[in-house]
């Protein structure tokens, strides 16, 4: 009987150790699509640049179509809904939220500027206009803990550089 009970308390830390390990790997790969689809979505964005401010030698990206375009971006690449939802078939399994989203341009900064945000902990020298987007989705929870995991939040930068 003793080793019965040993044997028990053995596979139910080994089953506890595996769906922590395959939670974490869970973790990264959800990490990884999140920061892949940010730097993809906020290089679309910075491409969406006013043509008539362009011509005159000023680097101005257009906020509304910028937004559109982001949100366009991390729709088609992490299989998302118009709402940031997941759809059937798609590897996330919590709505995305648009944290943060700012565009830093020559309508509104001087460069070089140091830009710094404490919230989302990005310090970052930028040399030309750029835009700074921070997006986060639910951690992933194979295991119910008494410790709510934070949810996993991703910064990304595009920026032009000046010469």
């Amino acid at each position: 009987m003793d080793f019965i009970i040993k044997l028990v308390f053995v596979l139910f830390i080994f089953i506890q150790t595996w769906f922590f390990q395959l939670q974490n790997d869970e973790w990264d790969i959800t990490r990884s699509m999140l920061k892949d689809a940010n730097n993809m979505a906020v290089h679309d964005a910075s491409m969406e640049l006013d043509t008539a401010a362009l011509a005159l030698g000023d680097i101005i990206i257009n906020r509304d179509e910028a937004m559109q375009t982001f949100t366009e971006t991390l729709e088609a690449n992490l299989g998302l809904d118009a709402n940031l939802i997941p759809r059937s078939g798609s590897r996330l399994r919590a709505k995305v939220e648009i944290v943060d989203f700012r565009i830093l341009d020559d309508s509104n900064t001087t460069f070089p500027i140091l830009y710094e945000d404490p919230d989302h902990g990005i310090t970052k020298y930028l040399t030309g206009p750029a835009v700074v987007a921070v997006i986060k989705t639910k951690h992933p929870v194979l295991i119910v803990r008494t410790k709510q995991q934070a949810d996993i939040q991703v910064p990304a930068i595009q920026e032009y550089k000046y010469k």
